[in-house]
C-alpha cells in the first residue's frame, strides 16, 4: 500500500485511543468534587418542638405544614442510631403527593430528645414512649394516625402497634426489617459497629464517612440526616446546633478527608455499588462488615488525635441486651395485627418463612426497591413515597395532592 494510500484511509478511520486508562481522565475525576455541605432542617420541616411528656421525659419532634385538605398524620419512626431528620427528604417527597402531615420524632436515647434514663431502650418501654408523646400532642381530638418505622423503628412501630397504645391507628408500614434475617444479622453487630470511626474531624467529614461506607448511598439525603446522629465533643450538644457552619469551616472541611484521594468519585459511587451499611437493627450488618466495597478511612494515630471534634450521639454497642427483644416474635406479631399492613424491602432475599406464608395468604402488601441500601427510604425517598401514598390512597386513608397518580403494586 502506497504511502497516499495509508493517507486517505486514515482520515476516514476514527481517532485512536491513547495510551493508558481507557475512560475518564483521572484529571476529570479528580475535579469532580463533591459537595458535603450539611442541609437544614428547615428547608423540609415547617416547625420542631420540644415536647415534654412529663418531668422524665422530653422528645424532640419535626413537623410538615398542615394539609390544605383533611388527611392522615405519618408518624414515622427512625432506625436505631439515626434521628427524625432521617426522614426529611420523604416527607418534602411524600407532602407533595398526597394531603398529610408528617410528624418525626427522635426515640429515647437519640437526636435532641432528652430522657432521665437514655439507657432503656426495650420495645415496651420505647412504644410506651411513643403513646405517652401521642397523647401529649393530642389530649382531646387525636386525629387518624399511620405509623411508619426504618429498622428498629419499624420493629418499634410493630411492637406500638401490638399494644393498642392509641384509638386511631389506621395502619403500618414496615421498612426493611424482618425477624429472622435481623435475628441472624445480631451476631456480627458488634464487629460491625467496632468497624466504624469512633470520631469526626467534622460534619462535612462525617457525612463523607457516611456516603463512602454504603450507610447512605443518597448525598443529599446524608446531608441533613448525618448531623442528627453525631454530637460536638466539647459541647456535647448535637451536630445540628452547630448548623450553618461558617465559611471557614467548610472550607477547611472541603481539604481534608478521612479517606485517601477524598473528592474523586470513583466508578462504584457512579453506578451506586456500595457496601450496604446499618444501624442496630443488625438488618445488613453481616453485608456490610464483609464486604469488599466497605471503604474504611484512614486511622493513623495522628488523624484521630485531630479528629476528635465529634462523635456518635448514642453507643449503640450498649443496646445489646435489648436487640433480641426488639425483634424476636416480630413476624406473628406483624401479621397478627387487625391493620392493613405493609413491608417494604432491599431485597427479596431479606423475607423470612413466617412472613413468605403470610405473603402468599395475601395478608398484607409487600413492595421490594432495589438499587438501594439498607436507608431504603433515604437512598430513593421519591418511591418510597410512592409506594406509601398509592397504599393510603387505595385504602382510602388520604387523597391524592397536585397530579400524582397512584400506581397499582408491584414486586
Amino acid at each position: 500500500m502506497s504511502s497516499l494510500q495509508r493517507t486517505i484511509l486514515k482520515g476516514k478511520l476514527p481517532p485512536t485511543i491513547p495510551s493508558g486508562r481507557i475512560g475518564r481522565a483521572d484529571s476529570f475525576k479528580k475535579s469532580r468534587i463533591r459537595d458535603y455541605k450539611p442541609g437544614m432542617w428547615n428547608e423540609f420541616f415547617a416547625d420542631k418542638e420540644d415536647v415534654k411528656v412529663d418531668e422524665q421525659r422530653t422528645f424532640r419532634v419535626y413537623r410538615t405544614k398542615k394539609p390544605e385538605k383533611s388527611g392522615p398524620v405519618l408518624l414515622l419512626l427512625h432506625g436505631g442510631g439515626y434521628s427524625a431528620l432521617t426522614w426529611a427528604h420523604f416527607c418534602s417527597e411524600v407532602t407533595r403527593m398526597i394531603h398529610c402531615q408528617c410528624l418525626c420524632i427522635d426515640l429515647r436515647g437519640h437526636g435532641d430528645s432528652k430522657v432521665d434514663d437514655e439507657d432503656d431502650l426495650s420495645a415496651d418501654t420505647l412504644a410506651k414512649d411513643i403513646g405517652d408523646l401521642l397523647t401529649k400532642l393530642y389530649p382531646e381530638d387525636m386525629p387518624q394516625i399511620y405509623v411508619v418505622g426504618h429498622s428498629m423503628g419499624g420493629a418499634i412501630a410493630v411492637h406500638f402497634a401490638h399494644m393498642a397504645l392509641v384509638p386511631n391507628l389506621i395502619g403500618i408500614t414496615v421498612i426493611d426489617v424482618v425477624e429472622g434475617t435481623a435475628m441472624e444479622a445480631l451476631a456480627s453487630m458488634q464487629s460491625f459497629l467496632r468497624s466504624r470511626p469512633k470520631y469526626f474531624q467534622s460534619i462535612p467529614n462525617a457525612i463523607e464517612w457516611c456516603i463512602r461506607s454504603g450507610q447512605v448511598r443518597n448525598v443529599d439525603s446524608a446531608k441533613v440526616s448525618m448531623p442528627g446522629q453525631i454530637i460536638n465533643c466539647t459541647t456535647n450538644q448535637l451536630a445540628t446546633n452547630d448548623l450553618p457552619l461558617p465559611d471557614d469551616v467548610l472550607e477547611e472541611a472541603h481539604h481534608t478527608s478521612m479517606f485517601p484521594n477524598p473528592f474523586s468519585i470513583s466508578e462504584d459511587e457512579e453506578t451506586g455499588q456500595t457496601g450496604d451499611d446499618t444501624d442496630a437493627s443488625g438488618e445488613g450488618a453481616a453485608a456490610a462488615a464483609g464486604s469488599a466495597d466497605f471503604k474504611k478511612p484512614i486511622t493513623t494515630k495522628a488523624m484521630t488525635d485531630a479528629a476528635k471534634n465529634y462523635t456518635w450521639r448514642i453507643d449503640l454497642s450498649k443496646s445489646e441486651k435489648y436487640w433480641v427483644g426488639w425483634f424476636s416474635g416480630l413476624s406473628e406479631k406483624f401479621l397478627n395485627l387487625r391493620l392493613p399492613k405493609q413491608l417494604l424491602l432491599a431485597s427479596i432475599d431479606g423475607l423470612d418463612r413466617t412472613l413468605t406464608v403470610g405473603q402468599m395468604q395475601g395478608r398484607f402488601q409487600m413492595q421490594v426497591l432495589a438499587r438501594c441500601g439498607h436507608a431504603v427510604h433515604e437512598d430513593r425517598p421519591h418511591e418510597v413515597a410512592e409506594v406509601i401514598s398509592g397504599y393510603l390512597i387505595r385504602n382510602r386513608f388520604a387523597e391524592a395532592a397536585g397530579e400524582f397518580r397512584c400506581h397499582m403494586p408491584s414486586c
